[in-house]
């Protein structure tokens, strides 16, 4: 009987500190599937499968503005969307990179004034994974071979191209004041370079020991999505780190602004686990998201968006 009463009592008090499930309280459908989205001021921008950056006032709950990308020709000579895979914004311009449809080339657009220009062009040759403004003039790439390069876009010329190993590149991240910037690649090592010179600072390689397919970088700390099940954290200064046990591929992850919280896509459910990073406690379990998940973007402690491989993005509040 004891023993009974001892095992209700242990229930009863893993159930009174369970993480709270929530559900989203906004869901807004986009057009096409999300390929990638970032957060600026009240809006977020996001990329999608029909070669579109829409962008939602979510405070309104309106969409203001949509750039569409001319459409490419498959392998068969038909006309289909250019997926918008990497999207941004910065000073009143909008960054958008999007497959040319010729021999895996990329193409990068610059849209201005309602006027989009191509920056670059299957004749540069360039295989693009991803793009960010790091100021109005110059933006950052990733390419397929895990390069780092720093692009001038008055000269449109390269101002470097750091190799940063020989796997392949899978995703960065910069810091808050995008002076410096963490690559994670297939080997589930990540890079920290100074985003002005291309110099590599740090290599971070303890943890994650297979590809990891999204990161996330703020207060010094790095947050790392493994394909090995390890929803990772380093702390660039020291190069020491910790993981959660996941029992799923984890495609996603996201720093709040102060890096007190992170969030990472932990399940098959398409479930978002949110932990405190202080106390190593999960606080939330966030559920709804109905397809696998890509982006988690925090706007600030308690409210986060998150996109996947459908129509709907989702926005949360933590308790």
């Amino acid at each position: 009987m004891l023993r009974y009463l001892f095992g209700m009592m242990a229930l009863a008090g893993a159930l009174l500190h369970a993480a709270p499930v929530i559900a989203p309280t906004q869901s807004i459908h986009i057009d096409g599937n999300s390929k990638d989205m970032v957060v600026r001021g009240e809006n977020i921008y996001v990329g999608t499968t029909h070669g579109k950056l829409q962008v939602y006032n979510y405070k309104t709950g309106q969409f203001t503005k949509e750039i569409s990308l001319p459409k490419i020709k498959d392998f068969m000579g038909d006309p289909i969307d250019a997926a918008a895979a990497s999207v941004d914004y910065f000073d009143g311009r909008y960054l958008l990179l999007s497959d040319s449809g010729e021999k895996g080339y990329s193409d990068l657009w610059l849209h201005e004034n309602n006027v989009t220009k191509r920056i670059l062009s299957p004749k540069d040759k360039k295989t693009l994974v991803k793009a960010r403004f790091v100021d109005r003039d110059h933006v950052l790439l990733g390419t397929l071979g895990n390069e780092a390069v720093l692009m001038d876009l008055k000269s449109r010329k390269e101002l470097y191209r750091e190799q940063l190993s020989e796997s392949k590149f899978s995703d960065f991240a910069l810091n808050e004041d995008r002076t410096q910037a963490a690559y994670g690649c297939e080997s589930g090592e990540i890079t920290i370079i100074d985003v002005r010179s291309g110099k590599i600072l740090k290599r971070l390689n303890t943890i994650n020991k297979d590809n990891v397919y999204k990161v996330d970088f703020k207060h010094g700390i790095v947050a790392a999505a493994g394909q090995d099940r390890r929803a990772a954290w380093y702390d660039v200064r020291t190069g020491k780190g910790d993981f959660f046990q996941a029992h799923f591929l984890i495609y996603a992850t996201g720093l709040s602004p102060s890096a007190h919280y992170v969030a990472f896509a932990m399940d098959e459910d398409n479930s978002i686990s949110v932990y405190d990073l202080h106390t190593r406690s999960k606080i939330a379990l966030l559920k709804g998201q109905k397809s696998t998940l890509n982006t988690i973007v925090f706007v600030d402690e308690k409210t986060l968006f998150s996109g996947s491989d459908d129509d709907t993005v989702m926005m949360w509040k933590l308790p």
